[in-house]
């Protein structure tokens, strides 16, 4: 007899405490300039943006507890160690099933059709009830793919089952793999495990090794049987996935500042359609955070290195140095790394119109659901390829019926990296802003440090401009349509200066 083994993959997403104004105090500012020009905006009243998030993104997005700190032990391996096998099952409606069977008869062959049927007529023989294990866990981890026993028909005969992958031109391929035994089954996974599933050779062989130890002891009956509905799906410490592809140890911050704060830190995965990303939001909530008052948003892209520097920011609300504001943070999931920045220059820079989209159109409106925001007084923030980024953000804003940040922080944008892969031209012009609009209503502090040109200068091409020739560029450009600008070079290299011009930013914007 056949069985049919499906590979489970897991898929890798007012009342105004504060007025604020961009002004302020710089008598502790170690800068080597500071300009501000024209009198400051006004902030416009806080206003309602709409949720343009499709259905597929809406069912993925989640807010929980704050993750970051959660240790994850791998599984053990070893053979003479005590391990145990667990089972949820999930009943099954034999009548539904019956009906589902007829209704998708057309997409089965005559082998899979008559041996559905066959085994709903045992179940029916058997007492009308039919069980089948809904989730496998081997120590606590869920298996990542299904075995041959969990079958209740399986006799330990030949073993098939299919493997959907991606053909050439992106569309779902369907491709079957048969066996005589479960040996020869674990044989091919070790061999080809990494060509057609993505694992690395340690997670094919804590795969392998849960798989052997599960498969008997749902043959022998020597398992654990859980109550339906007991295990949670949502448990990232369950998924051998998330364990094997946990980046946690990436991320930058002191594990005691944030320890001290994570209960007052909301975790939310949010997926993108058209950047086709997972992402981690960090929202950090103010010292007496008073659920029936509108908070201004200060939001930072690199949430890898800039949530690091939350716990501080928060410190300056506690001190009464700055007013209340909700610090939010931006990266990806805790299952991706990137270590050479490429998916980094991708989405903030090659990518910036979709980052934009998502951040404008589905997750600044879906914190607005969450929390009271005073959007018109909320600040953007990118550095270097995120400078680019809320370059770009700023003179596009005006194209987006939501209009969810009055401030923006452009610091050190990396002008030059955007120019090997876009038209410098239409950058330099701001992408055309002032030809749409005769004055830019929203205020920008521009910033960059002053010994950085020599820091990625082996990237320069000829004829482009450095960083700093870059900024100057700019802030002669703000200055000549009178646009509310603060311009500052701090005595730094490239990105040292970060965490101080935060401080000040957030002191002299939201001043107490």
């Amino acid at each position: 007899m056949k069985r049919t083994i499906a590979l489970l993959l897991s898929l890798v997403m007012i009342t105004a405490m504060s007025s604020c104004s961009s002004s302020g105090s710089s008598e502790n500012c170690s800068s080597s300039e500071q300009v501000q020009t024209t009198e400051p905006v006004k902030a416009p009243e806080p206003v309602q943006l709409k949720n343009k998030m499709t259905d597929n993104e809406l069912q993925f997005v989640e807010k929980h507890e704050l993750t970051l700190l959660d240790k994850f032990e791998k599984p053990s391996t070893d053979p003479n160690a005590e391990h145990k096998v667990s089972v949820e099952f999930m009943t099954i409606d034999l009548d539904e099933w019956r009906a589902s069977l007829e209704e998708n008869r057309a997409e089965m062959d005559d082998e899979q059709y008559s041996k559905a049927l066959e085994n709903i007529q045992k179940a029916e023989e058997s007492g009308g009830e039919y069980r089948i294990p809904k989730c496998t866990l081997v120590d606590g981890y869920m298996l990542l793919l299904r075995v041959p026993y969990e079958d209740p028909f399986y006799d330990g005969g030949t073993i098939t089952f299919d493997i959907t992958q991606c053909n050439e031109n992106g569309e779902p391929e369907a491709k079957t793999y048969s066996f005589d035994t479960f040996d020869e089954y674990m044989e091919f996974l070790k061999k080809n495990a990494a060509e057609l599933l993505g694992y690395t050779d340690e997670e094919t062989e804590t795969t392998i090794f849960q798989m052997r130890l599960a498969n008997e002891a749902l043959k022998n009956g020597t398992y654990e049987t859980l109550p339906e509905g007991s295990v949670d799906f949502t448990d990232d410490s369950m998924s051998l996935s998330k364990v094997f592809h946990n980046h946690r140890s990436d991320w930058e911050y002191d594990r005691d500042a944030v320890e001290a704060i994570k209960d007052s830190v909301d975790e939310i995965s949010i997926y993108d359609d058209e950047l086709g990303e997972e992402f981690t939001v960090h929202v950090t909530l103010p010292p007496d955070y008073d659920e029936n008052k509108t908070y201004p948003v200060f939001f930072l892209t690199d949430g890898i290195w800039r949530f690091g520097n939350c716990p501080e920011l928060r410190k300056c609300m506690e001190n009464g140095e700055a007013a209340p504001v909700i610090l939010a943070s931006l990266y990806y999931s805790y299952d991706v790394t990137d270590p050479d920045q490429e998916m980094r220059f991708v989405d903030l820079v090659l990518n910036r119109k979709e980052l934009l989209d998502f951040i404008t159109d589905n997750l600044m409106p879906y914190l607005c659901e969450n929390y009271n925001i005073d959007c018109g007084n909320s600040t953007l923030y990118g550095h270097s390829d995120g400078g680019v980024f809320t370059h770009y953000a700023l003179f596009n804003s005006d194209k987006y019926d939501n209009q969810p940040f009055g401030h923006y922080i452009i610091g050190s944008p990396a002008f030059w990296g955007l120019f090997h892969n876009d038209k410098k031209e239409y950058v330099l012009n701001d992408y055309d802003y002032f030809d749409r609009n005769e004055k830019l209503n929203k205020t920008v502090f521009l910033c960059a440090g002053s010994l950085e040109d020599p820091d990625y200068a082996h990237y320069y091409r000829e004829g482009d401009d450095t960083t700093l020739e870059g900024v100057a560029k700019l802030k002669e450009r703000l200055e000549a349509h009178g646009a509310d600008l603060t311009y500052k070079l701090y005595e730094s290299h490239h990105y040292q200066f970060i965490p101080e011009m935060l401080i000040e930013y957030l002191k002299q914007t939201y001043p107490c």
